[in-house]
């Protein structure tokens, strides 16, 4: 297995890497590869549009409210 090494990572990121790890009862290593696991996962590129739509939003889409009305000014008179 390979090995890398981070240099200047930020105290706080580190604190909240240490706290992740704990709750998951893992060391840092184990949750920092865990986290680069699930971020460079494959996963298949939709096909389309439409797949891609339903990979966002699920099969019976997303349900919008309709925009209120909205009054229409008149255009201004250049007639000047």
């Amino acid at each position: 297995m390979a090995s890398i090494t981070i240099r200047n990572l930020d105290e706080t990121l580190k604190a909240r890497l240490r706290v992740r790890a704990a709750h998951h009862g893992h060391s840092m290593e184990e949750e920092a590869r865990r986290i680069l696991r699930g971020a460079l996962a494959e996963r298949p590129a939709p096909d389309n549009l439409a797949d891609l739509a339903e990979t966002l939003f699920g099969a019976d889409g997303w349900e919008l409210e309709p925009h209120p009305p909205v009054e229409v000014r008149q255009p201004p008179d250049l007639d000047v």
